[in-house]
């Protein structure tokens, strides 16, 4: 609904949703082209890659920092204005880590960056799901696509402009990119009023909920399997499947279209049972995760498995639309909170899977332990339904004795 209560024409609700999804493009190219552009940079500050790396994680830092700070900041603003707010502050970080002079002004601009990411995507999907509140697990999905869209497209885009052109002109583009959305939401975006009631108080009050704070354990555990496996990708295809370096970039962009189909699969299926596709969803990744090992050895097999692990990816759109359920007056924070979550999962899952191969367990060991991430995912989420029915049946018994 647009400031005046008149409904949105179905043609401006998709160009608002083409608008959301085009800054996660942005978002996305930006977190993922710093692992693509890592050797560039690091030959530019004369630095190794593992160090160079660290440019990674000052991001990833940013986004578990920024996401509730930010949360709380917006709690009582209109979401178009929190919107293009940040969004011109993902374009600034952008803009300074294009002019970063050395490594630690390069640490410091990339964690500026991520400090808008989480509070972006969480108050982008609470738009979307308002305008398509009969899909609203779908509305979130189409968001998130942007991101996915990025692993197919930007990533590789971004390796080959690093590789031709040099790294900085990858994060101008970003830069460019997100003002560019900032525009088109300050234009095509519907001005809905703060909604009543929104305090920072009542946003800090999901951090109490333990229906949200067991389906953010969810998303950072269940999610670090697709992580395990994505982090040491390119190791595993050349030195256990034995490929050409020339050939991993290919099957990047396949674990990135199995995340697309992931995404629209997930909202899809959302919509009709969201518990069921959480479960299914996080089966399913325990499935193929099991299967990395054994498919590591061939490399049409692995870019299969990878296709589905990265389908993994499905289970975003569907934690977003589980907390919309469950966090009652805090909106804005749980929904930013799980993207702090999901780069919990981006931390946790190379952890545990450097620590598996560092104790010689062998380059297929981030399968075993994202499948054992996997599980882990699932009996949170099954405790969590457990808990909410013994709840509603409570409440339904306490209804049934109260005095008419």
């Amino acid at each position: 609904m647009t400031a005046n209560s008149q409904p949105l024409s179905a043609g401006r609700i998709a160009f608002v949703i083409l608008a959301l999804a085009l800054g996660g493009f942005a978002i996305g190219t930006t977190e993922f082209a710093a692992m693509s552009l890592l050797p560039f940079y690091a030959a530019d500050f004369a630095i190794t890659e593992p160090v160079a790396a660290h440019a990674v994680s000052a991001y990833a830092l940013g986004v578990v920092v920024g996401a509730p700070i930010l949360g709380l900041f917006g709690a009582n603003w209109p979401r178009r204005h929190l919107l293009v707010v940040l969004m011109v502050l993902i374009a600034l970080g952008n803009a300074a880590t294009v002019m970063a002079p050395g490594y630690y002004a390069l640490l410091a601009f990339r964690f500026l960056s991520g400090l808008p990411h989480g509070a972006y995507f969480g108050v982008a999907a609470l738009l979307a799901a308002s305008l398509m509140p009969e899909r609203r697990a779908a509305a979130a999905s189409y968001v998130m696509a942007g991101l996915a869209v990025a692993t197919v497209i930007g990533a590789p885009l971004a390796n080959w402009l690093g590789l031709t052109v040099g790294w900085r002109v990858v994060f101008g583009g970003v830069s460019g990119i997100a003002l560019a959305t900032a525009a088109a939401l300050q234009l095509l975006a519907p001005l809905q009023p703060a909604e009543s009631g929104r305090s920072v108080r009542r946003e800090l009050s999901a951090l109490a909920h333990p229906q949200v704070l067991l389906t953010l354990g969810a998303g950072a555990v269940g999610f670090g399997g697709l992580f395990a496996v994505y982090s040491f990708l390119a190791p595993v295809l050349t030195e256990y499947t034995g490929v050409a370096p020339a050939s991993v970039p290919w099957v990047f962009v396949v674990f990135g279209f199995g995340m697309l189909a992931g995404n629209l699969l997930g909202g899809w299926a959302a919509d009709i049972s969201l518990k069921t596709a959480a479960v299914g969803l996080l089966a399913w990744s325990a499935v193929f995760l099991a299967a990395f090992p054994f498919a590591a050895s061939n490399i049409w097999l692995i870019s299969l498995v990878c296709f589905a692990i990265g389908m993994g990816g499905g289970l975003g759109p569907i934690l977003q639309v589980r907390l919309m359920d469950v966090a009652g007056e805090a909106q804005t924070m749980a929904a930013a909170l799980h993207h702090a979550a999901f780069n919990l999962a981006n931390a946790l899952g190379p952890w545990l899977a450097g620590l598996a191969i560092t104790a010689g367990l062998g380059w297929t060991a981030p399968g075993w332990g994202g499948f054992g991430l996997a599980l882990g995912g699932i009996a949170i989420l099954l405790v969590a339904f457990s808990l909410e029915r013994r709840g509603s049946r409570r409440a339904s018994g306490r209804d049934a004795i109260a005095p008419s």
